[in-house]
């Protein structure tokens, strides 16, 4: 008998999303919402129609090296997919990256970006990961003050023309690694008045890219992260050609396989200075607030992806004389997957909200404060959720959810990078403490989460209130109590850092909720924070278990 099921199909990814109408409602002001929403619309449209079946038809079809040509020439080229020609041109045109730079829209730039990019970018093939970079690029030059380059290329890295627009690496991991990027073994020599650089660089994403932002020791330099400058490279000459650039190989990947990521050996590339040569870690900096914003939208328009394909399923497969979505077990199991990825959309976009506020001069100090925390763990707790939330879709597909010709298994596969790059779970975690040390960082964050549940006042929402606020309690002391315990610091830093992300999640989902309530928008969102309180939200443990840990790894 041949195996006959009716697939998951999607409608309007914009239409079908009752909380992002509800944030963009409470968020946008009226007339920039009804000036961007035919927009969405249509991106939203194309997001659960073309794209996803173009997507689905070119499943097989992966980025080919082509090493040397037939004459025996190294040319190095690399052929995407029909999915990321098509992405190319699309987000070209709608400024997936150049909207966040619009001065018009002052504080609402970066929302109406990232709206953007999560109502198309699941049919994409993870052509968010270029873009990303590109925006972090943008934003690392103009800080930078260097106004040849960002004269040179700003109008290309920003250009909605796809004949002319840019996207940009960002090249830091090599063999040794990647987090410790102190040791980066990547030199750069003087050449007269120009400077080349002579490396490996063991994990590039999107080679396809025409420039990069990168690390390298200028000779002489002392070890560590302060001998490193940052430099800007452009890949390929007038005729297309790679500068002094070869690709060793495409990276075999467990996910994000539509993405060409490559081991690239630098010998002897131009490149410029960004900010002088020394600092780079510092100077490379705003890159990774930038794209670890992106991967937290990411990592949440992944999650809605999964909830609309589990939905739909639910709808058309009978099982037991029944719909799925009528079997009370189902339906249970899915409500916690639609809880955990709505408290990771509004702490994303909280995330978003203050990068949009700071680079607009609206920010005040409080918030600026506020970002450097809630970036490292809006990454870390989104990224642990993408990838619990698709493991869980995939089981409610059965057997269909684990063969790779239906398209599920990339669900879980590209969520799976969530957690690792633009920093670590467990590196993430440790910056969560540094960020800790400025002043005034830990009262800022303690005020907004007081604001938010304070402004929550329905009854029914008692219990979550009080369990992000027991959280956060338990925090400041559990944080108060170690600070002079180094190792027991960093043994539990991780369980902080997510019970902070959690209960984040939690106090902007009830006061979401109650910003439904009193618009009379029903109680959906209620029963979303209602359902998010009865998961674990404290993952702080006050006993020392290094030594035990350290028994069973031992």
């Amino acid at each position: 008998m041949p195996f006959e099921q009716a697939p998951p199909s999607l409608g309007n990814q914009y239409d079908s999303d009752p909380l992002l109408h509800e944030y963009l409602e409470r968020t946008l002001p009226a007339e920039l919402l009804e000036r961007f929403e035919p927009e969405y619309r249509e991106l939203g449209a194309l997001n659960g129609g073309e794209l996803y079946r173009l997507s689905l038809a070119d499943l097989e079809n992966e980025p080919v090296h082509r090493v040397w040509d037939a004459w025996g020439n190294r040319v190095d080229e690399v052929e995407v997919t029909k999915v990321w020609k098509r992405a190319q041109v699309l987000c070209a045109e709608h400024g997936l990256v150049s909207a966040g730079y619009d001065a018009e829209l002052g504080l609402y730039a970066r929302v109406h970006q990232h709206i953007l990019n999560y109502v198309v970018q699941a049919s994409l093939d993870t052509y968010s990961c270029p873009l990303a970079m590109t925006d972090g690029a943008a934003r690392t030059l103009l800080d930078s003050g260097n106004q040849a380059l960002i004269d040179h290329a700003l109008p290309r890295l920003l250009s909605r023309d796809p004949a002319t627009m840019w996207t940009s690496g960002q090249w830091m991991t090599e063999r040794i690694g990647g987090s410790d990027v102190g040791q980066t073994e990547t030199i750069a020599r003087r050449d007269g008045d120009r400077w080349r650089l002579y490396g490996t660089k063991w994990f590039t994403s999107a080679t396809t890219a025409d420039m990069a932002l990168t690390l390298a020791r200028p000779e002489g330099n002392p070890p560590g992260g302060r001998g490193l400058a940052m430099f800007y490279l452009e890949l390929r000459d007038e005729d297309g050609k790679l500068q002094n650039l070869h690709i060793n190989r495409l990276k075999d990947k467990f996910g994000t396989r539509k993405l060409p990521t490559a081991e690239i050996t630098l010998d002897g590339v131009e490149a410029i200075p960004v900010a002088g040569l020394e600092s780079g870690v510092r100077n490379i900096t705003p890159m990774l607030n930038v794209t670890r914003t992106w991967n937290a939208v990411a990592a949440v328009l992944g999650m809605q992806r999964a909830v609309a394909l589990t939905r739909d399923y639910a709808n058309k497969r009978q099982a037991f004389g029944a719909s799925l979505i009528d079997k009370p077990l189902h339906v249970d199991t899915m409500a916690d997957m639609i809880a955990e990825t709505q408290g990771a959309f509004l702490l994303a976009f909280r995330v978003v909200e203050l990068l949009g506020r700071i680079e607009s001069g609206d920010a005040s100090k409080a918030e600026q404060l506020l970002s450097r925390l809630l970036t490292p763990i809006g990454k870390l707790t989104t990224g642990k959720q993408a990838v619990a939330v698709a493991s869980e879709a995939l089981e409610s597909f059965g057997g269909a959810g684990y063969v790779n010709d239906t398209g599920l298994p990339r669900l879980l596969a590209d969520a799976q990078v969530l957690p690792i790059w633009e920093g670590t779970t467990n590196v993430l975690s440790l910056d969560t403490l540094r960020a800790l040390k400025q002043d005034g960082v830990w009262g800022a964050y303690v005020r907004e989460i007081h604001d938010r549940l304070e402004a929550t006042t329905d009854p029914r929402l008692q219990a979550a209130i009080e369990r992000s606020q027991a959280a956060v309690q338990h925090a400041g002391r559990w944080l108060e109590a170690t600070l002079s315990e180094r190792d027991l610091l960093e043994a539990g830093a991780r369980r902080f850092a997510m019970t902070l992300g959690r209960a984040t999640e939690l106090a902007l989902l009830g006061h979401h909720a109650q910003w439904c309530l009193d618009q009379g928008k029903g109680e959906r969102a209620l029963a979303a924070a209602r359902r998010f309180a009865r998961s674990r939200i404290d993952l702080i443990e006050d006993d020392d278990f290094t030594r035990e840990s350290r028994l069973l790894v031992d």
